[in-house]
């Protein structure tokens, strides 16, 4: 799913509280977590809940892809681990960069409704898949 999927997906949704729905039942639909990798390194600093992001770099014909795994112990956040995974799993790490995630996050006006301690965290998950990204492009 591409960036502009997910607005398509949302635009369907009227309000805020269907969007909020949307969230939490895509973050249901996140697959298993290892619980090996609940641990401190994996661990996204910044964030109110507890966020955990890993990332294995793959060799397709296209080129270098880096696919994520995530999840939250807070169901809201578990679903906005989904979004992000959405947008930028199985992408190169050079669209990684060249994609604005948080513009996207205003598209689907989940920004906007999101506490101040959200917000930071979403931040700090943005970044850290951007960490890893830019970790991919230097060892390329």
């Amino acid at each position: 799913m591409n960036a502009d999927d997910l607005i398509a997906d949302f635009e369907f949704l009227d309000n805020w509280e269907d969007r909020y729905r949307h969230v939490i039942e895509l973050g249901k639909k996140l697959p298993p977590f290892p619980d090996a990798e609940r641990n401190e390194i994996n661990k996204v600093q910044g964030c109110a809940s507890q966020v955990w992001l890993i990332s294995d770099l793959k060799q397709t014909p296209a080129g270098t892809i880096i696919e994520f795994q995530g999840d939250s112990d807070a169901h809201i956040v578990r679903g906005l681990v989904a979004v992000l995974l959405h947008l930028v799993s199985g992408h190169s790490p050079k669209e990684i960069m060249e994609t604005d995630i948080l513009g996207v996050f205003r598209q689907i006006g989940l920004e906007g409704h999101l506490t101040p301690q959200r917000s930071n965290g979403l931040r700090s998950m943005v970044e850290r898949i951007r960490g890893h990204a830019r970790a991919a492009l230097a060892a390329a």
